[in-house]
């Protein structure tokens, strides 16, 4: 399992197709328990507005614990993401970087398709080269698997790819509590064709089975390594569903810290799908018309 486009991933992480093992704890198999995280994820993901801020850096411990060890990296970004296609099983989302003023219209678009069949697409764009760029974020066979990382962050183009509901083998290896809450652990396995366009392996993600949220995700490479944990935090109940307002992204390998802070967030503005196309990434004046339009609606 992968985590789904960068919003999405940093209010729940999705689970997809499950395995016949019934979680004790709620009387759900897994797969209906996946199917309610993926139902609460598509909420959040509905004609969302969000501003961010991102804060990186490399880490040590003091004391038992994390700590910065060089000043943080600090960047706010802009999203807006809507659901789209058949049944709004598809989504499109625009992330763009307002701060620091150095790095002012970077942005990444992305069309992720809940078609197995159908590749997702992302588009980046640097102001200081002046063109769109589109990448690749699964790689085909043969290819190699290394995955860039966003705007500098410890969130890689490959975290935030959608893993297909049949490109994974889902088992639930434990249910229980952690950190005081209902939980069960499902490790999810991907397909060889899946590891073929992927660097990650396996993933393990704690599922808060009463709030339907992902408390917790361990990323492991295709060696069965561990290389990153993702933690959630500040979770609040809005639009119906629960959010997680805080995510925190902990590089094993290179031993840096992303943190991720939703300053403010609102759901059910009008976001025209016409605008989250490649055009919004080059073109200012069209972008900050859109924008300038979300803002108003989100105050």
């Amino acid at each position: 399992m992968t985590v789904r486009t960068l919003i999405a991933t940093f209010i729940s992480v999705v689970l997809m197709i499950g395995s016949p093992i019934v979680a004790a704890d709620t009387g759900l198999s897994a797969l209906e328990l996946i199917q309610k995280v993926d139902d609460n994820r598509r909420k959040t993901a509905d004609s969302a507005f969000t501003s961010m801020i991102i804060t990186t850096c490399k880490y040590g411990t003091s004391g038992g614990k994390l700590k910065c060890v060089e000043n943080p990296r600090v960047k706010i970004i802009e999203s807006a993401q809507i659901n789209t296609g058949k049944d709004n099983l598809d989504t499109r989302s625009l992330i763009m970087v307002v701060a620091p003023e150095y790095e002012k219209g970077i942005g990444m678009l992305s069309y992720a398709f809940n078609d197995s069949d159908k590749e997702n697409e992302t588009w980046l764009y640097l102001p200081a080269l002046g063109k769109v760029k589109k990448i690749a974020v699964s790689q085909g066979e043969g290819d190699s698997t290394e995955s860039a990382n966003l705007f500098g962050t410890e969130i890689s183009l490959d975290d935030q790819d959608t893993g297909k509901l049949d490109d994974y083998t889902y088992e639930i290896i434990e249910t229980g509590e952690y950190k005081g809450r209902p939980v069960a652990v499902i490790e999810s396995t991907p397909t060889a064709d899946r590891l073929n366009k992927s660097s990650n392996g396996k993933t393990q993600t704690w599922i808060d089975t009463e709030r339907l949220i992902a408390l917790k995700v361990q990323i492991f490479d295709q060696q069965g390594t561990m290389i990153k944990r993702i933690q959630a935090g500040s979770i609040e109940y809005i639009n119906n569903t629960w959010v997680a307002k805080n995510l925190g992204f902990m590089n094993l390998v290179s031993q840096r810290l992303t943190n991720m802070k939703i300053d403010k967030i609102s759901f059910g503005v009008d976001i025209d799908a016409e605008f989250l196309t490649p055009k919004a990434l080059s073109d200012e004046a069209f972008r900050e018309e859109h924008m300038a339009k979300l803002r108003a609606q989100s105050q």
